[in-house]
């Protein structure tokens, strides 16, 4: 719908969609996230099936999410994507979700990086022309995700084992699916009493099906959890969520 540096994208919340607060669930917004992003790499012809061509593919590195209300039930809202830097190892993407009123709800911001499907690692960006033609001055006014590191000493720990749905077309564990397991964590009285006003992941290593994993939680802060997904051979997922009473 824009030029080349700005994508925006309609969307109507759904009963359907709503979590138990009529309102949008952090995974369908990271889902949107994803599909915005991909929407915007398609205009610009570097899509999937242009980097699949080289054997390269985006990869969703991080994700932070700051909004002060949620999408309600029965409403538009938007989603305007652009570009606001890139270097050799990654590409950050910001996005700014308001309602179809122009109200602002709140801002994204996104790490992406492109990985060699055969090796699975990092490719230098530096060569990929058409990210510096398109990278845009405009601000995000909330602030960049911090460093985040596994939970070493966890007040509660969760075992779980990823299943088939959790597994998307490269045979591992999908995105979306890693905040869900993260936000079942918490109990619905806890979602009754607080909101998340912001949320930060960092995605640092593939899960795949079958594989047997803790969620490590630290909540000695009740207003800041830190959270990380571990197995015997890695740490696959850091989180932090700052919670705010509603």
């Amino acid at each position: 719908m824009e030029n080349l540096k700005e994508f925006t994208c309609r969307y109507y919340l759904s009963a359907g969609e709503c979590d138990p607060h009529g309102e949008m669930p952090l995974p369908l917004l990271v889902s949107r996230v994803i599909d915005v992003a991909t929407r915007h790499a398609n205009s610009w012809g570097v899509g999937y099936e242009r980097l699949v061509r080289d054997n390269h593919a985006w990869v969703l590195s991080r994700v932070t999410v700051e909004l002060d209300r949620y999408p309600r039930v029965n409403e538009d809202y938007e989603l305007t994507t652009w570009i606001e830097d890139y270097n050799r190892h990654y590409s950050q993407r910001n996005m700014q979700v308001r309602l179809a009123d122009g109200t602002v709800l709140g801002y994204v911001r996104t790490i992406w990086m492109v990985i060699d499907l055969t090796e699975r690692k990092a490719v230098d960006m530096s060569q990929l022309v058409y990210i510096a033609r398109n990278v845009n001055d405009r601000p995000c006014p909330i602030e960049r995700q911090g460093h985040l590191r596994p939970v070493t000493a966890p007040t509660r720990s969760v075992a779980h084992t990823f299943g088939y749905v959790e597994c998307d077309a490269n045979r591992h564990v999908n995105t979306v699916r890693y905040m869900e397991l993260l936000l079942n964590c918490f109990t619905l009285e806890h979602y009754d009493s607080h909101r998340i006003a912001r949320l930060e992941i960092a995605f640092a290593n593939e899960a795949r099906y079958g594989q047997e994993v803790t969620i490590n939680i630290d909540e000695s802060d009740n207003a800041n959890t830190l959270m990380s997904v571990d197995s015997s051979s890695a740490n696959h997922v850091r989180c932090r969520i700052v919670w705010s009473p509603r």
